[in-house]
């Protein structure tokens, strides 16, 4: 299933809270709001992309449990960012700086933070322009790292503020964590 533009008139529009307590009655689906207030609904991934997801996320997991000094990563945990809009994606990592700087009542529901880094994974029912957009969105509101993987071409697309996107057309290669997850490679070959 491809996700669902919910729209709604401009008077309506739900509190971070009401969002949470929305998302919790339908854990079944994958729900985050635009900036225009909108909720875009989406299926649970399939198996094949979840099992791509976990070993991007075992990479990630292990660099950021032994750099745990640095910051902290995060999985499908809905962000509120500076433009209004709540996004969630497989993998994201925020300074530990940054994350002691909000309280613990916000890190229990939907924080408000920006990470630094962001990784999203096309499954079969996404389309590459609204991931790509997506993508945008989340440089537009701080990430300062993004990476797009699409398993089946075996592609992936590299995110940077003030910068082109760089396009990877093979699994031989590592994307690189650079200074915004410093030491971090990801080995692509694994993926496969």
């Amino acid at each position: 299933m491809a996700a669902t533009l919910l729209k709604f008139p401009e008077r309506i529009r739900f509190s971070d809270d009401e969002l949470l307590e929305i998302c919790l009655a339908n854990k079944e689906l994958r729900i985050e709001r635009d900036v225009k207030g909108n909720l875009i609904i989406d299926s649970l991934a399939g198996c094949h992309t979840s099992r791509f997801g976990l070993k991007i996320l075992a990479q990630l997991g292990n660099w950021a449990e032994k750099n745990s000094s640095l910051g902290i990563a995060i999985s499908n945990g809905g962000l509120i960012l500076p433009d209004g809009s709540m996004k969630a994606a497989p993998a994201t990592w925020v300074p530990l700086e940054k994350w002691n700087q909000i309280s613990d009542e916000q890190k229990n529901k939907f924080a408000p933070i920006t990470p630094e880094f962001v990784f999203e994974l096309k499954s079969p029912s996404d389309s590459i322009p609204a991931l790509k957009k997506k993508m945008e969105e989340w440089i537009a509101n701080g990430v300062q790292l993004g990476w797009l993987i699409d398993p089946e071409p075996k592609k992936a697309f590299i995110y940077k503020p003030s910068q082109p996107v760089k396009e990877v057309d093979s699994f031989d290669f590592f994307l690189d964590g650079e200074n915004v997850l410093p030491g971090f490679r990801l080995d692509l070959s694994k993926l496969i």
